[in-house]
Order: structure tokens, then sequence, then C-alpha cells
């Protein structure tokens, strides 16, 4: 059976960030990955400064064009199908960077979100916001105070973005059952991931059976229950490894788990390496 491939940020750099941006010049050079389908493990932002650009998001073509916001969110399938001459910015963001309050925003409309048609003012304000955030992040990482700087400028972002979105509301969600199911969900997750990790828990507090909860869940956002609980306990693990000095059986409490060693093995399963060794490459890259 073919495995939709998952691109990992944490392979690509340290911070939790990338941002990039692009041109005409950059059709040929990223074509060949951006044609793939696949998921991501981060959240991505486009914003269209010129030109148009045709993007597929869970089996659903989306058409962006100059002065439009756009974001795909983690686990869903995406690939890009052509580009018209397009500019803009591409900015990357672990989930570990997005506060829950905006987060909720942003994963409150999981059918499929639509671009957000910028005015020129705001079109103005999100590509001067970028621009400083891509100037700092080339030109600063050496500095003592990298990290708040950036993490400032993206959080502003982040508000912006979330600001913007909060005014739009999902026809199709409001009246689609599964994808309701799902934005009651993944609020609950936000608010009681550290306490509570069995879907069926989850379950009962939404008063539906753990098999409907499943079937929800995976036909919004392509993948179960379980791995939302993971994504979302590891998340917060991440951000305890690389920003403060917890060692791994107390981060493994802080998070819920009365066994360390379970802790460990689960996060090596769903990260790829373990706590400790992620802790390590996060502190080596930042010397």
């Amino acid at each position: 059976m073919t495995r939709i491939p998952v691109d990992k940020l944490q392979n690509k750099t340290s911070t939790g960030l990338q941002i990039k941006s692009f041109g005409p010049g950059d059709k040929q050079k990223h074509n060949a990955k951006t044609s793939e389908a696949h998921r991501d493990d981060h959240y991505i932002f486009f914003l269209l400064t010129n030109g148009s650009g045709t993007i597929n998001v869970d089996s659903q073509d989306v058409l962006l064009t100059s002065g439009q916001l756009f974001y795909i969110l983690p686990s869903q399938i995406h690939f890009r199908i052509e580009t018209d001459q397009a500019e803009g910015w591409f900015l990357a963001i672990d989930t570990s960077l997005i506060q829950p309050n905006l987060r909720d925003v942003f994963e409150g409309r999981l059918n499929l979100q639509a671009p957000y048609v910028l005015t020129d003012y705001e079109s103005i304000r999100y590509s001067s916001l970028l621009k400083l955030l891509q100037e700092e992040f080339m030109e600063r990482k050496d500095e003592k105070f990298f990290l708040p700087i950036i993490s400032a400028l993206v959080q502003s972002f982040l508000a912006m973005a979330a600001s913007s979105y909060s005014s739009v509301i999902s026809e199709y969600d409001k009246h689609n059952r599964a994808a309701e199911i799902t934005r009651q969900f993944k609020r609950l997750l936000i608010e009681y991931s550290h306490s509570i990790k069995s879907p069926s828990a989850y379950a009962a507090k939404l008063n539906v059976s753990i098999g409907y909860l499943n079937e929800a869940v995976k036909k919004v956002t392509g993948s179960t229950v379980t791995y939302w609980i993971q994504q979302e306990v590891f998340r917060e693990a991440r951000r305890l490894l690389y920003y403060t000095d917890l060692d791994v059986k107390q981060i493994a409490y802080e998070l819920g788990y009365t066994d360390h060693s379970y802790f460990i093995r689960t996060f090596r399963k769903a990260c790829g390496l373990s706590p400790s060794k992620f802790r390590v490459l996060g502190a080596y890259e930042q010397q």
C-alpha cells in the first residue's frame, strides 16, 4: 500500500520556523517536491503578492490570487498544481509556536479553509511584517536575543492572521456534523491533552461513540483520534525540551505520564528520535 509521505519541519530547522519569499524564477527549483502529494507536521502559510497559483488540498483545488492569504493545517494532504508568475511569501511554523487560542481559530474550519482576501492596506502590512521577519531571521542568528525577536514577530503574524480569519465563517462547517464534532474534539484536546489521553474519554465528553468520533475525525483530517492526541502531547513535549531545563522524567510527569520509560518510547516512535537526542540536537544547532 502506498503511504503518503510526511514532511517534518524538525528535519529542516531546529527553530521551528522557515520563511521564504518566492517568485516566478523559483518554479523549476521547487516543482519536483511541491508537486508530490504529501502531509506536513506543521502549519504552512502563503501570502500571494502577485500572480496566481493553484494548490490541491485534501482533494480540492484551491486557486490563490494576488492579495490573498492561505494556510494549510498539519496532516492535510496537499500538492502544488501550477503557478502563473506567482510571487509572495511562504512560512512554515511548528505547532508548538502557535498559542491554543490562535490554533482554535485556524483549526475551527476543518472542512477546507478558504483563502482570505486582503485589502490593499492589509496586504502591505502583512508583506512588511514578513519582510522584517525574514531579515531578522537571516541576520540575527548569532545574537543573544535572536529567539525572543523572532518569536515576537511570528506571534504578531499569527495574531494578525487569526484576526483576519476569525471574521470568516464557513457555512459548510456550520452544517456539517463531522466537521463540527472534529472541531469540538480539537478544542477539548487543547484543554485536556495533559490529563486525558484515551480516545474513548474524549468520545464520552462529546456524547458520541468512539467509533463515530474516530470516523468523523479521520474523514475531516485524514488522521485518527489517537494520532491527534499524540500530536498535541508531543507538541508540548518538544516545547518543554527546547525551552526548559526540566529533565525527561519531569517532562513525562508534567504531561501526565506516570511511566517515563513509556513516554520515551512513544516520543521516539512519534518523533523519530528520543527526547534526550531531540534536546541535544536543538541545543547544538543553537550554538
